[in-house]
């Protein structure tokens, strides 16, 4: 979804008379600060903004602090106040102390309005549904689009492509290595150090950084999870392999997607195909620069799929859009749209594997999808399929 539409949204949302936490939870680096900032000024209202991003946890009582200040502000003016608070998954107990102040701020009649702010969308959901269930809306605010790198900074689409969609290293890319440190440093290192392993019990934490890695190197690949076993020294189990693979794709890094199929629990069963939520994660961990890496057909047909994948998923992130594969023996669908009893079938023309044969005729007489679409080639032109939503191939 495009920024604008997000900050529409939100603003709309505020300036309804109903009251709700509203929460913008997505990856680090998509714009959520700065969406907030520029709501702050167009409400109009006196608004306080406060981020617990810090290298050490803050405390409830930070918490307590930045709402008393924001309830001043309320008190003081006419048409009440803004809070905003950044990053409050890192604030231990947030959810229960975020549901104290807001029903006693409900009772008094106290007309302050609150926005949350979070980076690490699983932490996020769990604490809202744990405690504050009945209380928020949710804005799910994805990586950034190939329109939307286009339109801010001009990119065409292979570097859209190649470089991924973090608007912060936009200015860098004619400096490959400045790019990819930025990547690696401030994103990469920080999500998982700050975001993943400071706020997440993880038993095996190497593990987690060997599982990410894994995940770039082979995304837009099957491997089961034996395979990845095999491949991870000290690897512990399947279980927690899934775990772990959850933990990154709520983070906005790597994602397993499922086989598709009819019963759930032959779904959470299959082998994952493993799928950066964006390309920049498995550029930036690569020697090759834009031109070594177009010469690379191989190479560059498994950016194109993970693109493709990468699209899909962040544009169905918070919907009731699901996204899977299909694979039986040689033959496979790269990926699979459903919504509720609607399927499109999907198949990307990206310089497929050796062992893997195109899939669409069978996975058509078993499943009887709504649509099957060809993108690249002689199909749909990726330009124009990354330039509409998951949604879009459902209707």
């Amino acid at each position: 979804m495009k920024r604008q539409l997000l900050h529409d949204e939100l603003l709309n949302r505020l300036k309804e008379k109903r009251r709700f936490l509203q929460v913008l939870a997505g990856p680090r680096q998509v714009g959520k600060t700065t969406l907030a900032r520029q709501v702050m000024l167009a409400t109009k209202l006196p608004a306080h903004y406060a981020s617990a991003d810090e290298p050490s946890l803050r405390d409830r009582t930070w918490i307590e602090q930045q709402w008393d200040l924001a309830r001043l502000k309320a008190k003081e003016g006419k048409t009440g106040a803004l809070l905003v608070l950044d990053e409050v998954q890192k604030v231990s107990d947030w959810s229960n102390v975020v549901k104290l102040l807001w029903d006693a701020d409900t009772h008094a009649g106290m007309p302050l309005k609150v926005v949350l702010l979070g980076s690490a969308p699983l932490l996020i959901q769990s604490g809202l549904t744990e405690s504050l269930a009945g209380r928020f809306e949710l804005i799910p605010v994805p990586h950034w689009s190939f329109g939307e790198m286009r339109e801010a900074f001009g990119w065409n689409l292979e570097q859209y492509i190649f470089y991924g969609a973090y608007p912060g290293s936009a200015e860098l890319i004619a400096s490959p290595e400045r790019w990819r440190r930025y990547v690696t440093d401030s994103l990469i290192e920080t999500t998982l150090s700050r975001d993943i392993l400071l706020m997440t019990r993880v038993d095996k934490p190497a593990l987690l950084r060997r599982l990410f890695h894994l995940g770039c190197a082979y995304s837009g690949q099957i491997l089961s999870y034996q395979k990845m076993l095999g491949q991870l020294t000290d690897a512990g189990n399947t279980v927690t392999l899934a775990h772990y693979l959850d933990l990154l794709q709520g983070a906005g890094m790597v994602a397993g997607l499922s086989k598709y199929a009819y019963g759930i629990m032959r779904q959470r069963g299959s082998s994952p195909k493993l799928q950066v939520l964006n390309t920049a994660l498995m550029t930036a961990q690569d020697s090759r620069i834009i031109t070594e890496a177009r010469r690379d057909g191989d190479y560059w047909g498994r950016l194109v799929e993970s693109s493709v994948g990468a699209h899909l998923l962040n544009t169905s992130f918070g919907s009731d859009i699901e996204l899977t594969y299909w694979r039986e023996r040689s033959q496979e669908v790269d990926f699979i749209l459903r919504r509720g009893k609607t399927i499109t079938a999907i198949e990307v023309k990206s310089g497929r594997r050796p062992e893997a044969l195109p899939g669409m005729e069978a996975f058509s007489k078993q499943f009887k999808p709504k649509r099957k679409l060809l993108v690249g080639g002689q199909g749909i032109p990726l330009d124009e399929f990354l330039s509409k939503p998951a949604e879009h191939w459902l209707q």
